[in-house]
């Protein structure tokens, strides 16, 4: 017997990011078919920028504390059996008089390939991380990631590059230069941003890009995110595409400016090794959402290092079509029947746009039920029989779905409802949410069992749906793909599952073959 090809192995690949404040390690398997899967994370902060602003100069010691780090990372690289290992250095090393002197001491003690890059090259891998887990290709965008020696601005339109910005407004600097801890903080504060104004103002013509979406990147940007979600009662672990409004920022920015740097340290939300500095990241990041007349910025919690990533496998020129993708990776690592699935995803989407005004949903409930329905089948990947409860789990733990902080919890609940109980508030993770999400979660997975119960048979005979609602009924009609095509499982598994529906509606459901 000649046994299957087997699919060749993902390649491991490592993508290390030496920044002005930090250094990351991102340690990654990428697979053609089912994307990018995190293997480790490795991130330290030696402060390489420290001292910089004053002597021109990479400090002895924080170069100790980056060698040492980054010793570590490559330990880490070879012990996760890393075929592959690219880094690189941004604004500190590449402004300081010894940064090339940095870079080949690095090369020769720990055989990593540190390579300096431009401006340019920062942008453009920045933004390629940017637009692998946002759509950006239909509108103008302004990204921004503030590292420990610079303030780095991307501009695209439609997803070109329109404009590049390097400005040496860096948290660390800046906090150097500015809020030594020896003055009173929020005084401090408004004399940095009074510092910032002008110079922030004549370096690009920011009235071109008032209206464009913001979206920032990088720690400084995660950090607020972190901190306006716990303001708010959100999972902060979840701070990828958070908005946080600029009255938001305003708020933070005067409230941390009334502590002191350990008071800062005990804020949930804020790293406290972020503590010191985050008062100038702040300010940078309220100047510029002045400068852009912003209302608002949302937050990618994926910075250079992927873009790093993306390069070594290129995906450089790879449209970003299809805002599901992230979603559909996921499914595909969780061994998902992909046929089932987009059968599911299909009619669910059906159901909405017929249903969507008589249950009263509106527009952006559609995709969170669209990734509820790619993703609602992930928890068979523990427990056949309990795949429901135990999509819940993986959905709000995965790392990269594309989701918000408020769209995942509603997403996993919708997965975690689409067999089996109803929404009730007896189950805690439903009752924390506010009435206006419990509501979302009802609309949605009523229409998600049904979709889900139309294909009981996983055979996806189900073509589509002729929906019609009296004034006491909701009848829809399954079409099938062939003409001689047996529905009876497809209408009974559905009308197992139109409880729910019919509460909402408080209309009879009919589910009969159509014709």
């Amino acid at each position: 017997m000649i046994a299957p090809p087997q699919s060749p192995r993902p390649e491991r690949l490592g993508a290390i990011d030496v920044g002005s404040n930090s250094i990351r390690l991102l340690v990654a398997d990428w697979d053609p078919r089912s994307g990018i899967s995190v293997v480790d994370e490795v991130k330290d902060q030696p402060r390489l920028a420290q001292g910089l602003a004053a002597t021109g100069r990479l400090d002895r010691e924080a170069m100790g504390r980056a060698l040492d780090a980054l010793e570590r990372m490559n330990a880490v690289a070879r012990r996760r059996g890393v075929s592959r290992l690219a880094a690189v250095a941004t604004a500190a090393v590449r402004e300081a008089e010894n940064g090339e002197a940095f870079v080949r001491q690095v090369q020769s003690r720990l055989g990593i390939p540190l390579t300096i890059i431009d401006p340019e090259t920062e942008a453009r891998l920045s933004y390629r991380s940017v637009a692998h887990h946002f759509r950006l290709e239909n509108q103008r965008t302004i990204i921004a990631d503030i590292g420990g020696g610079s303030l780095e601005v991307i501009g695209a339109v439609r997803g070109v590059l329109d404009l590049t910005l390097s400005l040496p407004f860096g948290a660390v600097r800046l906090t150097e230069l500015y809020l030594d801890g020896r003055k009173n903080p929020r005084r401090a504060v408004t004399n940095l941003r009074r510092k910032l104004s002008k110079p922030l103002r004549r370096s690009a013509p920011w009235k071109e890009w008032r209206g464009a979406q913001v979206v920032g990147s990088g720690g400084s940007f995660t950090n607020l995110g972190r901190m306006a979600a716990a303001r708010c009662g959100l999972d902060i672990s979840a701070v990828h595409g958070t908005h946080v409004t600029t009255a938001e920022v305003e708020h933070l920015l005067d409230w941390l400016g009334s502590m002191s740097s350990a008071q800062r340290a005990e804020v949930p939300g804020l790293n406290p090794q972020r503590a010191d500095i985050i008062l100038a990241g702040l300010a940078v990041t309220a100047e510029l959402l002045d400068q852009l007349d912003s209302p608002e910025l949302v937050v990618s919690a994926y910075g250079l290092r992927e873009g790093l990533l993306l390069e070594m496998i290129g995906l450089l020129q790879e449209p970003v079509d299809d805002p599901m993708r992230l979603a559909r990776e996921f499914a595909e690592r969780c061994q998902c029947d992909m046929r089932h699935v987009e059968q599911v995803r299909r009619l669910a989407l059906q159901l909405f746009d017929r249903l969507a005004e008589p249950l009263g949903a509106l527009p952006p409930e559609r995709p969170i039920l669209e990734a509820a329905a790619i993703l609602h089948d992930v928890g068979q990947l523990v427990s056949y029989r309990k795949r429901h409860r135990h999509s819940y789990e993986l959905i709000t733990h995965a790392e990269r779905l594309g989701l918000s902080a408020r769209e995942r919890p509603l997403v996993a609940l919708v997965a975690r409802f689409h067999r089996k109980e109803l929404p009730s508030r007896k189950h805690p993770e439903y009752a924390v949410q506010p009435d206006s999400d419990q509501l979302v979660v009802k609309r949605l997975a009523a229409m998600l069992r049904i979709a889900d119960g139309l294909d009981r048979g996983y055979t996806s005979v189900v073509d589509r749906l002729r929906i019609r609602i009296t004034q006491d009924r909701l009848r829809i009609g399954l079409v099938p793909k062939g003409r001689r095509s047996d529905l009876s499982l497809e209408c009974w598994g559905a009308k197992r599952r139109v409880d729910l529906l019919e509460k909402l509606l408080q209309r009879e459901v009919v589910i009969v073959p159509a014709g």
